[in-house]
């Protein structure tokens, strides 16, 4: 008897599994890049949108997996931005976020202060991700500008300046 209890148990649970689960379409995933040239553009777009500010930037755009595609950085630009920018741009891809927003979420104190250590992440504003269809296909970093916020707002004119080309 407490066999056939413990088997009408399991039959049930797994019942319950197999319609909580979606069903597996096969062993393969697709997904959608920017092309270097949109990303490129991209970079551009943002410079020349923090240039009209007054700020000289350096702009870093990556992939959905955090890798970069293009990087540009201006004349006056500090040594660090470069390097900046591509974090920034990393953590938006990584935390599906953008960096101001993780800013705020992550101050000591918060729970989600630990996202702070873990290696590469940038938490200040200027990282946007980059999304069409559903998907996020990358993100833009920015660094340089005065603030995050305009370092936020330059990253977001580059992805303006791509969006119609992205649509899909």
């Amino acid at each position: 008897m407490r066999i056939a209890k413990l088997g009408l148990a399991v039959f049930g649970l797994s019942a319950v599994l197999a319609t909580a689960a979606p069903a597996e379409e096969g062993a393969l995933v697709s997904f959608s890049l920017m092309k270097p040239e949109t990303a490129v553009k991209l970079a551009q777009a943002a410079l020349e949108g923090c240039r009209a500010e007054g700020a000289q930037v350096a702009v870093a755009v990556v992939d959905r997996f955090g890798v970069t595609q293009a990087m540009i950085r201006d004349r006056f630009a500090g040594p660090h931005t470069p390097e900046t920018a591509r974090r920034k741009a990393y953590t938006a891809a990584s935390f599906r976020s953008d960096t101001l927003s993780l800013g705020e979420s992550t101050k000591p104190g918060t729970e989600a202060y630990g996202a702070n250590m873990i290696t590469d992440a940038l938490m200040l504003g200027g990282g946007v991700p980059v999304e069409a269809g559903g998907s996020v296909l990358g993100a833009v970093g920015v660094s340089g500008a005065p603030s995050g916020a305009l370092d936020d707002k330059c990253a977001r004119a580059g992805i303006e300046a791509v969006v119609m080309d992205l649509e899909f």
